[in-house]
């Protein structure tokens, strides 16, 4: 197997070392592809635990120790040029890793209860962050034939971002996507459970290669179909790197994206009398005036400070975080040297 085929090319790797590129990430174990084929691998724990080697998650390339009769050693995570990642459930672990190394982040969101702009300019924030290409992909377009309300919506919060309307079922706008389909391309799909993500994957590939679940009439929502981060590679080359469902996408280290995706708010913000005006009640604020004449959406502002506020508490629990595991390295290292010491 030629692991070109899997957007390899990186030109310089240590000797003796295997690449090999993440598909498929488990509870403490990776599903891998390397010139040997598929398989699976593990973490070196020296280079991960204790030298402070990247975790590697879906679309990383790595270097491995490969074994044929066994799993696989992963030694080193490769440099990556795009990453996405989100603050993870469960608070007290920090950031939660979710794909590296795409080209374009497929936002995506259904022409039915759940399309939300709030959702959208959350989305948006993360993939402008990651550094790939985002495009807007609205599905279950067979559900409406009134698009407008919702190009209007979406030209509103995503100036510059190009819209695809599309259906799965009947095949609408499906031509839409072909420039994004590429041999050695990797594209992350990002939307909540319900959004049709795993129909699109079908449809994009020509026959089922996902399961489908049905969705709830109430309100439109749906279980999760993807249980797990994974790597699908289409006949074409095109690669794939569906996510499971997230409704709630914690903001993690947004700083630039969030700039990004509200660049309008951003410009009125640097007109500002006061370089750290809060845009509450200090005079000579931009923002407020903008507000007030119209040229500014209160209700984009309000959700721009929300997800500057995630970004603070993310950037502030994460210095936490390092810190205390630097201190813990420490203690750790010391335990060893002393145990060495009465050896």
């Amino acid at each position: 197997m030629n692991i070109t085929d899997y957007g390899f090319n990186y030109d310089l790797i240590q000797e003796r070392s295997i690449p090999a590129r993440i598909i498929s990430v488990h509870k403490g174990r990776f599903g891998i592809v390397s010139e040997f084929g598929e398989g699976f691998a593990q973490l070196k724990g020296k280079e991960y635990y204790f030298s402070g080697e990247a975790f590697p998650t879906v679309g990383d390339f790595v270097l491995i120790d490969h074994k044929s009769d066994g799993d696989s050693r992963i030694i080193k995570t490769l440099e990556r040029k795009t990453y996405f990642s989100r603050r993870d459930p469960d608070k007290s672990r920090g950031e939660q890793s979710i794909a590296a190394n795409f080209d374009y982040v497929f936002i995506m969101q259904s022409l039915n209860h759940d399309f939300n702009v709030k959702r959208l300019e959350r989305y948006l924030t993360a993939a402008r962050q990651s550094k790939a290409e985002p495009v807007i992909v609205l599905t279950k377009a067979d559900l409406t034939d009134d698009y407008l309300p919702y190009i209007l919506e979406t030209s509103r919060v995503a100036e510059g971002v190009r819209t695809c309307i599309v259906s799965s079922k009947t095949g609408y706008g499906m031509n839409e996507l072909l420039p994004y389909l590429q041999k050695g391309k990797t594209l992350v799909f990002l939307g909540s459970s319900g959004v049709g993500k795993s129909s699109l994957v079908n449809a994009l590939a020509g026959e089922k290669i996902m399961d489908v679940n049905g969705i709830r009439e109430d309100d439109s929502k749906g279980r999760h179909t993807t249980t797990h981060r994974e790597l699908i590679m289409l006949k074409n080359g095109t690669m794939i790197i569906d996510t499971p469902g997230m409704r709630e996408l914690g903001m993690w280290d947004i700083t630039e994206g969030l700039n990004d995706a509200f660049s309008d708010i951003e410009a009125f913000a640097n007109r500002c009398r006061f370089r750290d005006c809060r845009h509450e009640t200090e005079p000579g604020c931009a923002v407020r005036a903008a507000i007030e004449s119209g040229e500014l959406d209160e209700i984009r502002f309000d959700n721009y400070r929300k997800l500057r506020t995630e970004a603070k508490y993310s950037e502030d629990s994460g210095d936490y975080r390092r810190q205390k595991e630097q201190r813990f390295k420490a203690i750790t290292i010391g335990e060893r040297k002393k145990r060495k010491e009465v050896y």
